[in-house]
């Protein structure tokens, strides 16, 4: 069986922002060593994916006896999309869709079009999937009702 998928890095940032955005931690900061070992991330892999947070300002540090890392923006403000972008760069479903299309077919390749709508509607669900929808969604989250906000569009 042959499908697409995610890459590692990408399915251990977005556990890693959403562990940081759960009730019990909103408050107070995890550690490297916590977030490893409640999400089963190799604990050098997460370092390394934490900084990449970091750099683009999706993570703070904090200092101190009870440091560790926080998400520094509300869980409600930080998307799929930005994690996603944070530790692979640009999304692009295909070269010839996406920031920065290229490819020597362009303009002259039925799948264009093809590739273009999916490129769109990858986009606008990365786009407004929130880290905070998710997160209302675990299994011992937080209370009250899942709350999703993204809805598709008709016919997506």
């Amino acid at each position: 069986m042959s499908f697409m998928q995610v890459s590692r890095k990408v399915d251990y940032a977005l556990r890693a922002a959403i562990h940081l955005a759960s009730d019990a931690h909103r408050e107070r900061a995890c550690s490297v060593a916590e977030i490893a070992e409640r999400e089963r991330i190799p604990r050098q892999f997460l370092e390394k994916i934490i900084r990449d947070l970091i750099r683009t300002g999706l993570v703070r540090s904090r200092r101190g006896p009870h440091g560790g890392y926080v998400l520094a923006r509300a869980a409600e403000e930080v998307t799929f999309k930005d994690v996603i972008e944070a530790v692979e760069g640009p999304i692009s479903l295909n070269v010839c869709v996406g920031e920065h299309a290229e490819c020597f077919l362009l303009g002259t390749c039925g799948m264009n079009r093809v590739w273009a709508e999916g490129q769109r509607r990858v986009m606008d669900l990365f786009q407004n999937t929130t880290i905070a929808s998710v997160r209302h969604a675990l299994p011992g989250g937080d209370s009250g009702p899942i709350r999703p906000e993204y809805s598709s569009p008709a016919g997506v």
